[in-house]
């Protein structure tokens, strides 16, 4: 009976909302990877840029009783981290890798040392007052039987994850700093030669990953949950990442990518009332974040494997029409 219950929550709108309300939490960061991947410069921070920005939006708002200078708070300390990266990176040319994953250490004990400081508790923010940002009913379509149930009534970081893929979109591959930015990551000496300022490009680039990803922090702290909890992440900077390259590197399948995620991440809470171990439910989603990657990675060598034929067959045919 409870299996029967499950399968049919799992074909049910009340599924497909909770679909994009835990997918917004991976395709804002992956849209944050995603510029920094295109410019040359991968973001392994994202982790740590959420933690901190979902940390500062619940102690301000609970602070300050005002739930937009919480979002407002999150945002710029999750843009001073990522340009703390930047420096590191662009100035004192420390390894990118090295130093996001730094910043992740120094994010994850930073939080829950600063937690402890202001409540007293090294687990939640429980005992802070904190906002949640307002949800939205989309006027017409919350009416519609199962549309409204799956399209209305979310919060608002869901609805700026669709507009800021279709703007990321727009930035990319219909404005000048977008040509610069994909010039920039394809090969900085050409576009140095071109009069770009590759490191300014590079450092702009990081910010806006940055803010972006802090976003997705908010949405974990302050819309998703109510509360701060330490490493609330869990991992979802990194899934982000992986979203970016299963999703060709480009923003719709990135944002398709990290929906796929999101929706293993549903399945594991639906399954999750099941008589089944806690740990096999909660790999779900990593598995599925695997599984995914290795099929991308064959996917993608055929096709390598396919052009360098391609390749081979022309330059002989090149060969043989010079000796006829």
């Amino acid at each position: 009976m409870k299996f029967d219950l499950v399968i049919k929550g799992i074909f049910s709108a009340m599924f497909l909302a909770s679909i994009l309300r835990i997918s917004t939490a991976l395709i804002l960061p992956a849209l944050g990877g995603l510029v920094t991947e295109l410019v040359g410069s991968i973001n392994i921070a994202l982790e740590g840029i959420m933690l901190t920005s979902a940390f500062t939006g619940v102690v301000v708002s609970a602070f300050t009783q005002n739930v937009w200078l919480g979002v407002l708070a999150g945002i710029t300390a999750g843009i001073l981290f990522s340009a703390l990266l930047a420096y590191f990176h662009l100035y004192l040319e420390t390894n990118i890798i090295l130093a996001g994953m730094a910043l992740n250490i120094m994010a994850t004990g930073g939080t829950i040392f600063l937690l402890y400081i202001l409540t007293g508790d090294k687990g939640n923010s429980s005992s802070l007052a904190s906002k949640m940002v307002p949800v939205v009913e989309i006027p017409f379509i919350k009416d519609i039987p199962f549309l409204g149930t799956v399209f209305s009534g979310h919060n608002v970081f869901v609805y700026a994850a669709v507009v800021l893929t279709f703007l990321t979109y727009i930035m990319l591959y219909h404005t000048k700093f977008g040509v610069h930015l994909r010039a920039v990551g394809e090969n900085p000496i050409a576009a140095t030669s071109l009069g770009i300022r590759v490191r300014l490009v590079k450092f702009t680039a990081i910010l806006i990953s940055g803010f972006l990803a802090s976003l997705g922090g908010l949405n974990l702290s302050m819309a998703y949950l109510s509360i701060f909890q330490r490493d609330m992440t869990a991992g979802r900077g990194f899934i982000a990442l992986a979203a970016v390259y299963l999703g060709g590197r480009k923003p719709w399948g990135t944002f398709l990518a990290a929906i796929l995620f999101g929706a293993a991440d549903a399945l594991a809470n639906q399954l999750g009332t099941l008589d089944i171990p806690s740990q096999w439910v909660n790999v779900i989603p990593y598995a599925i974040t695997i599984i995914a990657l290795v099929l991308y990675g064959i996917r993608r060598k055929a096709q390598i494997i396919e052009q360098t034929k391609r390749f081979q067959e022309r330059e002989l045919a090149k060969v043989n029409n010079n000796h006829t």
